[in-house]
C-alpha cells in the first residue's frame, strides 16, 4: 500500500508540472515526465541489483576467507596440542584465580596427578593437596609457599624455583605472567644433571686415588680457618712428604705405590680431629689445617703421632712395606696470616726437616728464609730480563681428533736467563704473580704471540694464557685489543685461556672483561677445568667457548676408573653446553687414546708435540701434513 501511495504522489506532482495555467493538461509535458521517473527508477532498480550483487559475492568470500581462518586456527590448534602433549617438560597455565587453564602429559606424569584431578578448571590448591602429589611435595610446598610465589609470577616477575621431592627428585619450576593475569609455569626435571654436577663438584675437590681433599679444599678450608682466627685463635699449618716413597714406587710398581698412599690417607684420617683436615697436594704430598688448638704445642704433638703412625709397617699385596715422614708447620697469626705464606713457611720448614735427616718435624722460624734471599734475587733477575727482553715464547701444537688437523698453538713462554741458560716457566711464573711483573711479561706474550700467529695460515689460531693478576688490570682489555691492532691477527684467531683463580678473586671485573673480549670476536677458555668445586657456576655465567681439562686427570686416565670418568662427564658437559673441549698433558699413545675415545674434542702434549721455537712451525705443520697423507696413502 505504501507502494500506491507513492506513486499516486508521484502522479500527482507530475500533474501538476504539467498543467498549464489556463488549467489545461500539456500532454506532452506529462508523458516527458513520465518517461523521466521511469528511466530513474530504472536506474536506481539497476544501481539496487549491481549492489546486491556485489554484497553476495563480498558475503561469500568472507565465508571463504572465514572457513580458511577457521580450517588454519584447528591445524594450529593440532600442532599445538601435539606439542604440548610431545613436550620433555611439564606445562601447566593458570588464569587470574589460580584454576587450571591448559596442562600436558608430562605435568602429569611428574607429579603422578589422575586426570581427574588435574582437569581443567581445577584450582591451584586442589592440585597441591592431590594424592600423589600430596607425598611428593614437602610441607611449605603444599601450604602457602607455592601459591605466594605463583601471585608473585602473575604480577609480571619470572620466577624460578627448586622442588626437592620426597622421593629425591629435583623438579626446576619456572613461573612467568601471561597477558590476562594467570601464569604460566614451566616445570624440568632436573635430578640427573644436578646428581651429576654434584659429582662432578665432590671429584673436582677430593683426590680421586685417596679421596682426601685435594689442593682446591685445602685452601678453602685453610681460607675458613684464617678467618675465623681473626677473631681470636690459631691455625698451624703441617706440610707433610714421605722419606723414601720414590724407591718404593719404583722398585714395587706403581700399583703398590697407589695402595701406599691410601693406606697412609687411612692413617692420615684416622689421626687427626674431626675439626682438622688433611689433604693430597700432589704425588707424595700431604698437608694438614689444624683449629682451634693452642699452638704450636698442638701441631708437633699431631706430628709425632703422626710420624708414629705412618712409621708402622703396611702390609700391601702381602709385601712388608715401610716410609717415614717428614712434616714442617707453621702457624697462624704467629708467623703469617697469609694463607700463601703460611703453606710456603711450612714447605720451608719441611724442607728443613729433610735437610735435617728425614722423619722429624720442625716448626718454621724465620732464619729459615734463606729461600726468601733466594727469591729476592730472582726478583731482581727477572726485573732485569723484562728490561733486556730474555723471553723467548714456544708454541705447542693443538690438533683437533676428528679432522686430525693442527688448529692452533699455545704460547709458551721461556726465560734465555744469562747464567742458568733456558728456564721454564715453573721456574719464574709463581714469583711474577706474586710480584705482579706478571703483567708486563703478559703482555710481552700477548703481543709477540699475536704477532707470530699472523704469518701463519689462516685457519690456525694461537692460545695465550691469562694470568688472574693481569684480569686485575682494568686495563686489560685494551692490552687484547692493542695486540691485535698491531699484528693484523684476526680476534676469532685469538683464544685466550683464564684459570678459575681469576674468576674466583675478581668476580665481577673478570666477567666484564671476558664479556668485553668475547664481543670483539676473542675465543674465551677455562684452563684446568676441574681444579675448582666452582668450575660449573662459572660456566653458566662466563662467556666461555671452550673447556681445557687439567692434565692431573689425564696422568692416570687409562689406568684409573676416577679419571677416566671425571673426563667422561667434563666431555658431556661441554657438549652439552656447546663448548668444545681439549685434554692437555697428553704425554702417551694410551692416554691419546682414551681421550679419542671419551669424545674429546681436541689434544695437547708431548704423546704430539713438545713446544716448539716459532722457526720450527712451519716445519711441524708440513710434516703432520705429510703424515696424513701417508696414513691416507
Amino acid at each position: 500500500m505504501s507502494n500506491d501511495i507513492g506513486a499516486k504522489r508521484l502522479l500527482e506532482n507530475q500533474l501538476k508540472h504539467a498543467t498549464r495555467a489556463d488549467g489545461s493538461c500539456d500532454l506532452a509535458r506529462l508523458q516527458a515526465l513520465v518517461i523521466d521517473a521511469y528511466e530513474a527508477f530504472e536506474r536506481d532498480r539497476r544501481r539496487t541489483d549491481r549492489s546486491m550483487t556485489l554484497m553476495v559475492d563480498e558475503n561469500e568470500r568472507l565465508t571463504d576467507q572465514l572457513q580458511a581462518s577457521l580450517a588454519a586456527a584447528e591445524r594450529d590448534r593440532r600442532r599445538f596440542e601435539a606439542a604440548q602433549e610431545n613436550m620433555v617438560h611439564g606445562l601447566s597455565m593458570f588464569d587470574a584465580d589460580d584454576r587450571l587453564v591448559v596442562t600436558n602429559r608430562r605435568f602429569h606424569e611428574i607429579y603422578g596427578l589422575e586426570p581427574e584431578t588435574a582437569k581443567l578448571g581445577a584450582p591451584l590448591a586442589t592440585l597441591l593437596g592431590a594424592g600423589a602429589a600430596r607425598n611428593l611435595l614437602g610441607e611449605a610446598d603444599r601450604g602457602g609457599s607455592f601459591q605466594r610465589l605463583a601471585r608473585i609470577a602473575a604480577r609480571g616477575r619470572e620466577i624460578t624455583r627448586e622442588l626437592n621431592l620426597t622421593d629425591g627428585r629435583i623438579i626446576e619450576v619456572t613461573m612467568s605472567a601471561v597477558k590476562d593475569g594467570g601464569w604460566l609455569a614451566v616445570h624440568r626435571d632436573v635430578t640427573e644433571q644436578r646428581v651429576t654436577l654434584a659429582r662432578i663438584g665432590y671429584m673436582a675437590r677430593h683426590d680421586a686415588l685417596t679421596d682426601l681433599g685435594n689442593r682446591v679444599l685445602f685452601h678453602e678450608r685453610l681460607g675458613e680457618a684464617l678467618d675465623r682466627a681473626q677473631k681470636g685463635g690459631q691455625v698451624a699449618v703441617l706440610c707433610l712428604d714421605l722419606d723414601g716413597f720414590k724407591s718404593i714406587n719404583d722398585a714395587l710398581g706403581h700399583p703398590v705405590g697407589d695402595r701406599l698412599l691410601q693406606e697412609v690417607a687411612r692413617r692420615l684420617n684416622e689421626t687427626i680431629d674431626d675439626s682438622d683436615l688433611v689433604a693430597r697436594l700432589g704425588g707424595d704430598e700431604f698437608a694438614i689445617v689444624q683449629c682451634d688448638k693452642p699452638q704450636p704445642e698442638a701441631a708437633m704433638r699431631l706430628a709425632s703421632e703422626i710420624i708414629a703412625a705412618i712409621g708402622e709397617h703396611f702390609l700391601i699385596d702381602d709385601q712388608d712395606v715401610r716410609v717415614g715422614v717428614s712434616i714442617g708447620v707453621s702457624v697462624a697469626p704467629d708467623d703469617t696470616r697469609e694463607p700463601d705464606t703460611l703453606l710456603r713457611n711450612a714447605d720451608i720448614a719441611l724442607f728443613r726437616a729433610k735437610v735435617e735427616g728425614r722423619n722429624a718435624a720442625r716448626a718454621f722460624q724465620p732464619e729459615m728464609d734463606a729461600r726468601l734471599r733466594e727469591r729476592r734475587n730472582l726478583e731482581i733477575e727477572l726485573r732485569e730480563a723484562i728490561a733486556n727482553d730474555q723471553f723467548e715464547i714456544h708454541y705447542q701444537p693443538q690438533i683437533n681428533l676428528k679432522a686430525d688437523r693442527v688448529t692452533g698453538f699455545e704460547a709458551l713462554i721461556r726465560w734465555r736467563h744469562p747464567k742458568r741458560g733456558l728456564l721454564p716457566p715453573s721456574a719464574f711464573l709463581p714469583l711474577a704473580e706474586e710480584t705482579g711483573l706478571i703483567v708486563p711479561m703478559g703482555d710481552i706474550v700477548l703481543r709477540r704471540a699475536c704477532h707470530e700467529a699472523a704469518h701463519w695460515p689462516d685457519d690456525i689460531g694461537v692460545a695465550v694464557n691469562v694470568s688472574p693478576v693481569q684480569f686485575r688490570n682494568k686495563a686489560m682489555a685494551l692490552s687484547v685489543v692493542a695486540a691485535l691492532a698491531e699484528s693484523g691477527l684476526s680476534p676469532r684467531r685469538l683464544d685466550l685461556e683464564i684459570t678459575e683463580t681469576a674468576l674466583m678473586q675478581y668476580t665481577e671485573a673478570v666477567l666484564d672483561t671476558l664479556t668485553q673480549l668475547r664481543a670483539m670476536g676473542v675465543c674465551i677458555s677455562m684452563d684446568d677445568f676441574g681444579t675448582g668445586y666452582s668450575s660449573l657456576s662459572y660456566l653458566r655465567s662466563a662467556p666461555f667457548d671452550r673447556i681445557k681439562i687439567e692434565r692431573s686427570f689425564i696422568e692416570d686416565i687409562d689406568k684409573s676408573e676416577e679419571s677416566d670418568a671425571i673426563v667422561r662427564a667434563i666431555v658431556s658437559l661441554g657438549h652439552s653446553l656447546g663448548m668444545t673441549t681439549i685434554a692437555e698433558g697428553v704425554e702417551t699413545l694410551e692416554q691419546l687414546d682414551a681421550v679419542r675415545g671419551l669424545g674429546c674434542g681436541s689434544v695437547q702434549g708431548f704423546v704430539l708435540s713438545r713446544a716448539l721455537p716459532p722457526e720450527q712451525l712451519r716445519a711441524f705443520l708440513a710434516q703432520h701434513e705429510a703424515g696424513k697423507t701417508d696414513k691416507a696413502a
